[in-house]
């Protein structure tokens, strides 16, 4: 059957001709898809359907998109970013599986805010589990996320006034004023992976893009569930930061910012 497919005149230059006659003649196309914006289900025969094609320096992946969240286009990312892409499809499903057996496993919650050091703003994300993170194996009964994540190369955090080091082969990713992903090396030196993916992309302040495009960095703070919690505004998220950074439940790293 036919699928209700956008194939833009970049897409379809880049794929060729013949295979964009097959997307649209429903051979190579799914019915049913998540879309890779919104990142909720879709279907190519029910529903305007857009054609998305990353590419890479070497990998070309394509995806699809409600046509009501972006339209059929080219994106161009970087090949280690592309090869995360690639890496946490894999790894949501997992998680996705895993979760379904397990209900009560924990999911990261992630706001963006900024923080004032020596005088100037940083970008930041501040991560926080909804429920205590266990180490594989353990039987549960223990919150390991803090020693996990400096297993990792994460710093404990005594003083909000210095800023955090950074933590090689780990990114941000932020694209055209979205929050995606916080990407980790892969396994055997491997391109990277997501370590966090947003269900759908966060939106992120003006102020925090544009203090993100001026360092090239972006400071990620973790705590334990309970330690932060939402806060409505910076000034009271910094003083639940200073508060478990007092208490020893909390660890940051400087990140690179990958995309705009």
């Amino acid at each position: 059957m036919p699928r209700m497919l956008d194939v833009s005149e970049d897409v379809r230059a880049e794929i060729g001709d013949e295979e964009a006659d097959r997307l649209l003649a429903g051979d190579n196309a799914p019915g049913s898809y998540d879309c890779t914006s919104c990142r909720t289900p879709g279907d190519s025969e029910q529903e305007r359907t857009s054609t998305v094609l990353f590419v890479g320096e070497e990998t070309a992946v394509l995806a699809f998109a409600h046509a009501s969240c972006i339209p059929s286009q080219v994106v161009r990312v970087a090949e280690e970013q592309l090869q995360g892409a690639v890496a946490s499809i894999t790894a949501a499903d997992a998680a996705e599986a895993l979760s379904a057996a397990h209900p009560e496993q924990a999911v990261l919650g992630v706001t963006s805010g900024l923080v004032l050091i020596d005088g100037e703003l940083h970008p930041a994300l501040v991560v926080e589990p909804t429920a205590p993170v266990a180490r594989p194996g353990s039987g549960g009964l223990t919150d390991e996320f803090l020693s996990l994540l400096t297993e990792q190369g994460f710093q404990p955090v005594s003083d909000l006034n210095t800023k955090p080091a950074a933590l090689p082969g780990w990114s941000v990713l932020v694209a055209m004023g979205q929050l995606h992903s916080v990407l980790q090396p892969g396994a055997g030196g491997a391109g990277q992976s997501a370590w966090w993916q947003a269900h759908q992309p966060l939106q992120v302040t003006e102020g925090w893009r544009a203090a993100a495009n001026k360092s090239h960095t972006v400071l990620v703070f973790a705590a334990p569930v309970g330690s932060i919690g939402q806060q409505p505004r910076e000034d009271l998220l910094r003083d639940a930061l200073e508060k478990a950074a007092v208490n020893g439940r909390l660890v940051a790293a400087a990140m690179p910012l990958a995309g705009t």
